[in-house]
C-alpha cells in the first residue's frame, strides 16, 4: 500500500490592526494544534538559528534595511518543511500585500499546495481605533488584555499570573486611524485576491472574542481534517 502524503493547511487572517487576528490565532493553537506563524518571529529565529537566509535577513536589519519579500519567503520556506506544521499554520503578518499573495501562492505551488481558507475579520472601523487605544499585554507572557473588553483577573495575568503589562507606543487613536487607511490602500485588496481564488470567508469580528473563535472555529475544522 502507498503512503499518503498529507499536507499542512495553511490559514490566513485578514483584517485591520485591532480586529483579533492575534488573540483568535493563539486560541486556534490551543484548540486545534495549530501553528501561529509570525514573520517577525520567524526572522528572530532565522537569526538566531544561522540558517542562510537569517543571515542575510540579520545583514539587511543590521543596515536600517526592510527585509525584502525574498528572505521572507526563503524563512518561511524552511519553517514550513518542519515536523511540527503537520496541522496546519497560521500565517501572521504576511502576506500584507496583493505581490506577497501572489509570491506566497508560487512557493506554496512548489509543494502542490495552496491557501487552504483565508477568513476576513469584519470590522467597523472606529471600533477599532477604540480597540487599539485601549489594548496592552503581559510583559511576561504576551498575553493580551484591553481595558475595557478584557481586563485581567485582580491586577494579574490570567495566563501566567505576571503583574506587570506593556502598552505598545503606537497603540494610540491618531497611529491607529493612520494604520487603518494603510492597511485599507494596501491590504485590503487581498480579500479579492482570495475571493478569486474561492477560499475567502467573512467573519462578524464585532462579536465578543468567544463568539469569534466559535465562529472561527467551525470555519477552520474542516480544512484541517
Amino acid at each position: 500500500m502507498s503512503e499518503v502524503c498529507t499536507t499542512p493547511a495553511v490559514l490566513i487572517l485578514l483584517g485591520p490592526p485591532g480586529a483579533g487576528k492575534g488573540t483568535q490565532a493563539r486560541m486556534l493553537e490551543e484548540t486545534l494544534g495549530l501553528i501561529q506563524l509570525s514573520t517577525g518571529d520567524l526572522l528572530r529565529a532565522a537569526v538566531a538559528a544561522g540558517t542562510p537566509a537569517g543571515m542575510a535577513a540579520k545583514s539587511v536589519m543590521e543596515a536600517g534595511g526592510l527585509v525584502s519579500d525574498e528572505i521572507v519567503l526563503e524563512i518561511l520556506r524552511d519553517r514550513m518543511m518542519q515536523p511540527d506544521v503537520q496541522s496546519g499554520v497560521i500565517l501572521d503578518g504576511f502576506p500584507r500585500t496583493d505581490v506577497q499573495a501572489s509570491a506566497l501562492d508560487l512557493l506554496l505551488a512548489e509543494t502542490g499546495q495552496g491557501v487552504s481558507l483565508a477568513i476576513s475579520l469584519e470590522v467597523d472601523d472606529e471600533a477599532m481605533v477604540a480597540r487599539v487605544a485601549g489594548r496592552h499585554t503581559c510583559a511576561k507572557c504576551g498575553e493580551g488584555y484591553h481595558d475595557t473588553f478584557k481586563r485581567p483577573t485582580n491586577g494579574a495575568c490570567d495566563k501566567c499570573g505576571g503583574t506587570e503589562f506593556k502598552r505598545r507606543s503606537d497603540d494610540n487613536a491618531d497611529t491607529a486611524r493612520q494604520r487603518l487607511a494603510t492597511y485599507h490602500a494596501q491590504t485590503a485588496p487581498l480579500i479579492a485576491h482570495y475571493a478569486g481564488a474561492g477560499v475567502l470567508r467573512r467573519l462578524d469580528a464585532m462579536q465578543d472574542i468567544a463568539a469569534v473563535s466559535r465562529d472561527l472555529t467551525r470555519m477552520v475544522e474542516p480544512v484541517i481534517r
